[in-house]
Protein backbone atom coordinates (compact mmCIF):
# COMPACT_ATOMS: atom_id res chain seq x y z
CA UNK A 1 0.00 0.00 0.00
CA UNK A 2 1.03 3.67 -0.88
CA UNK A 3 2.11 5.76 1.91
CA UNK A 4 1.11 8.65 -0.01
CA UNK A 5 -1.58 9.72 2.49
CA UNK A 6 -4.37 11.91 1.83
CA UNK A 7 -7.35 13.28 0.16
CA UNK A 8 -7.08 13.70 -3.86
CA UNK A 9 -6.27 17.15 -3.91
CA UNK A 10 -4.54 18.15 -0.81
CA UNK A 11 -1.47 15.27 -0.02
CA UNK A 12 -0.94 14.27 3.86
CA UNK A 13 -4.33 15.87 5.03
CA UNK A 14 -6.52 14.32 7.19
CA UNK A 15 -10.21 13.72 6.09
CA UNK A 16 -11.79 17.04 6.80
CA UNK A 17 -15.00 17.94 9.38
CA UNK A 18 -15.30 17.71 13.13
CA UNK A 19 -15.47 14.00 14.23
CA UNK A 20 -19.63 14.13 15.19
CA UNK A 21 -20.40 12.97 18.98
CA UNK A 22 -20.34 9.16 18.90
CA UNK A 23 -19.99 6.56 21.09
CA UNK A 24 -16.51 5.35 20.60
CA UNK A 25 -13.70 6.45 18.84
CA UNK A 26 -13.97 3.96 15.92
CA UNK A 27 -17.95 5.28 15.43
CA UNK A 28 -17.05 8.48 15.52
CA UNK A 29 -13.97 8.38 12.81
CA UNK A 30 -16.64 5.75 10.48
CA UNK A 31 -19.21 8.97 10.98
CA UNK A 32 -16.62 11.23 10.26
CA UNK A 33 -15.48 8.96 6.75
CA UNK A 34 -19.61 9.08 5.74
CA UNK A 35 -19.55 12.94 6.50
CA UNK A 36 -16.04 13.03 4.18
CA UNK A 37 -17.67 11.07 1.39
CA UNK A 38 -21.33 12.73 1.39
CA UNK A 39 -19.31 16.10 0.54
CA UNK A 40 -18.52 14.67 -2.24
CA UNK A 41 -21.68 13.37 -3.43
CA UNK A 42 -23.22 10.16 -5.12
CA UNK A 43 -21.36 7.72 -7.91
CA UNK A 44 -18.28 7.99 -6.67
CA UNK A 45 -15.21 5.43 -6.75
CA UNK A 46 -14.40 3.30 -3.10
CA UNK A 47 -12.04 5.22 -0.77
CA UNK A 48 -9.55 3.22 1.34
CA UNK A 49 -8.01 4.76 4.41
CA UNK A 50 -5.74 4.24 6.93
CA UNK A 51 -6.63 5.14 10.80
CA UNK A 52 -4.00 6.30 12.49
CA UNK A 53 -3.98 6.90 16.41
CA UNK A 54 -4.30 10.89 16.61
CA UNK A 55 -2.37 10.78 20.14
CA UNK A 56 0.29 8.54 18.79
CA UNK A 57 0.47 10.43 15.68
CA UNK A 58 1.15 13.73 18.26
CA UNK A 59 3.80 12.21 19.62
CA UNK A 60 5.71 10.52 17.01
CA UNK A 61 5.48 12.79 14.34
CA UNK A 62 4.33 16.14 16.02
CA UNK A 63 5.64 18.06 12.46
CA UNK A 64 3.11 15.89 10.69
CA UNK A 65 0.54 16.58 13.16
CA UNK A 66 0.97 20.11 12.92
CA UNK A 67 0.94 19.60 9.26
CA UNK A 68 -2.41 17.65 9.49
CA UNK A 69 -4.31 20.26 11.78
CA UNK A 70 -3.83 17.67 14.71
CA UNK A 71 -2.42 20.52 16.61
CA UNK A 72 -2.76 19.75 20.77
CA UNK A 73 -0.47 18.45 23.49
CA UNK A 74 -0.17 14.55 23.33
CA UNK A 75 -3.29 12.40 25.43
CA UNK A 76 -5.14 16.11 25.56
CA UNK A 77 -7.93 14.61 23.71
CA UNK A 78 -10.04 11.74 24.19
CA UNK A 79 -9.25 8.89 22.19
CA UNK A 80 -9.31 9.28 18.85
CA UNK A 81 -8.26 7.95 15.13
CA UNK A 82 -7.44 10.05 12.24
CA UNK A 83 -8.62 8.78 8.98
CA UNK A 84 -6.11 9.49 6.12
CA UNK A 85 -7.08 8.85 2.47
CA UNK A 86 -5.28 6.43 0.61
CA UNK A 87 -4.58 6.47 -2.95
CA UNK A 88 -7.03 6.05 -5.66
CA UNK A 89 -8.00 2.38 -6.23
CA UNK A 90 -6.94 0.78 -9.32
CA UNK A 91 -10.01 0.95 -11.87
CA UNK A 92 -11.26 -2.06 -13.50
CA UNK A 93 -9.61 -3.95 -10.35
CA UNK A 94 -12.43 -6.00 -8.41
CA UNK A 95 -12.40 -5.07 -5.06
CA UNK A 96 -11.76 -8.06 -3.17
CA UNK A 97 -8.67 -8.63 -5.40
CA UNK A 98 -7.60 -5.15 -4.47
CA UNK A 99 -7.99 -5.87 -0.75
CA UNK A 100 -6.16 -9.09 -1.08
CA UNK A 101 -3.05 -7.15 -2.32
CA UNK A 102 -3.13 -4.62 0.63
CA UNK A 103 -0.17 -4.52 3.33
CA UNK A 104 -0.63 -1.82 6.32
CA UNK A 105 2.72 -0.96 8.54
CA UNK A 106 2.79 -0.96 12.06
CA UNK A 107 1.95 2.99 12.73
CA UNK A 108 -1.81 2.04 11.08
CA UNK A 109 -4.03 1.22 14.12
CA UNK A 110 -7.07 0.41 11.64
CA UNK A 111 -8.35 0.93 7.84
CA UNK A 112 -11.83 1.93 6.58
CA UNK A 113 -13.67 1.76 3.23
CA UNK A 114 -16.67 3.76 1.97
CA UNK A 115 -18.52 1.93 -1.30
CA UNK A 116 -21.78 2.44 -2.99
CA UNK A 117 -23.21 -0.83 -3.62
CA UNK A 118 -27.09 -1.17 -5.39
CA UNK A 119 -29.19 -3.49 -2.57
CA UNK A 120 -32.39 -4.64 -2.77
CA UNK A 121 -34.94 -5.13 0.35
CA UNK A 122 -35.00 -8.60 1.67
CA UNK A 123 -38.82 -8.56 0.98
CA UNK A 124 -37.47 -8.96 -3.11
CA UNK A 125 -34.82 -11.43 -2.03
CA UNK A 126 -36.95 -14.39 -2.63
CA UNK A 127 -37.41 -13.20 -6.35
CA UNK A 128 -34.05 -13.43 -7.35
CA UNK A 129 -33.34 -16.03 -10.28
CA UNK A 130 -31.31 -18.98 -9.80
CA UNK A 131 -27.95 -19.34 -11.82
CA UNK A 132 -27.19 -15.76 -12.41
CA UNK A 133 -23.30 -15.24 -12.26
CA UNK A 134 -22.35 -11.86 -10.91
CA UNK A 135 -22.69 -9.63 -13.77
CA UNK A 136 -26.04 -11.11 -14.58
CA UNK A 137 -26.88 -10.57 -10.63
CA UNK A 138 -26.14 -7.25 -10.92
CA UNK A 139 -27.81 -6.26 -13.90
CA UNK A 140 -30.90 -7.96 -12.89
CA UNK A 141 -30.51 -5.81 -9.05
CA UNK A 142 -29.97 -2.42 -11.51
CA UNK A 143 -33.35 -3.21 -12.76
CA UNK A 144 -35.37 -3.94 -10.10
CA UNK A 145 -37.73 -0.98 -9.02
CA UNK A 146 -37.14 -2.03 -5.45
CA UNK A 147 -33.65 -1.08 -5.61
CA UNK A 148 -32.19 1.16 -3.27
CA UNK A 149 -28.60 2.67 -3.87
CA UNK A 150 -26.34 2.81 -0.37
CA UNK A 151 -22.87 4.13 0.69
CA UNK A 152 -21.43 1.67 3.16
CA UNK A 153 -18.17 3.45 5.52
CA UNK A 154 -17.04 -0.16 7.34
CA UNK A 155 -13.77 0.03 9.66
CA UNK A 156 -11.59 -2.43 11.22
CA UNK A 157 -8.90 -2.15 13.86
CA UNK A 158 -6.10 -4.41 14.52
CA UNK A 159 -7.70 -5.46 17.62
CA UNK A 160 -10.79 -6.88 15.47
CA UNK A 161 -13.44 -3.78 16.43
CA UNK A 162 -15.28 -3.04 13.46
CA UNK A 163 -17.78 -0.30 12.75
CA UNK A 164 -19.98 0.16 9.62
CA UNK A 165 -21.89 3.23 8.46
CA UNK A 166 -24.44 3.14 5.85
CA UNK A 167 -26.69 6.08 3.97
CA UNK A 168 -29.08 5.35 1.60
CA UNK A 169 -29.56 7.52 -1.17
CA UNK A 170 -32.82 8.39 -0.85
CA UNK A 171 -32.26 9.51 2.60
CA UNK A 172 -29.12 11.66 2.31
CA UNK A 173 -28.86 12.93 5.27
CA UNK A 174 -26.73 12.88 9.01
CA UNK A 175 -29.47 12.37 11.00
CA UNK A 176 -30.15 8.90 8.67
CA UNK A 177 -26.91 6.99 8.90
CA UNK A 178 -27.54 3.77 10.66
CA UNK A 179 -24.11 2.19 12.21
CA UNK A 180 -23.36 -0.95 13.91
CA UNK A 181 -20.28 -3.04 14.30
CA UNK A 182 -22.57 -6.21 11.99
CA UNK A 183 -24.38 -4.47 9.14
CA UNK A 184 -21.71 -5.33 5.95
CA UNK A 185 -19.80 -8.50 7.66
CA UNK A 186 -18.30 -9.42 4.43
CA UNK A 187 -16.80 -6.34 3.70
CA UNK A 188 -15.34 -5.79 7.67
CA UNK A 189 -14.09 -9.64 7.08
CA UNK A 190 -12.18 -8.42 3.76
CA UNK A 191 -10.92 -5.35 5.58
CA UNK A 192 -9.45 -7.49 8.88
CA UNK A 193 -7.76 -10.21 6.19
CA UNK A 194 -5.49 -6.80 5.24
CA UNK A 195 -4.20 -7.15 8.51
CA UNK A 196 -3.22 -10.78 8.75
CA UNK A 197 -0.06 -10.46 7.89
Amino acid sequence: MSSNAGSPSHPDQPVPGTPPMAASPLTRAVLEIDEYASGLGWDQPARLFALVDTAKLRAQEPALAAQLGLEGAPGSAAPSYTPIEQDELPAGTALDKFLGTVAWPDAVAGCALTVERLMLPPSAEGSVPHGLNEKQLAKWVAGHPDRQEVRMTVAVLRDGARESAVRLREKDSPTEVLTGPDLVPGLAEALAATFAA
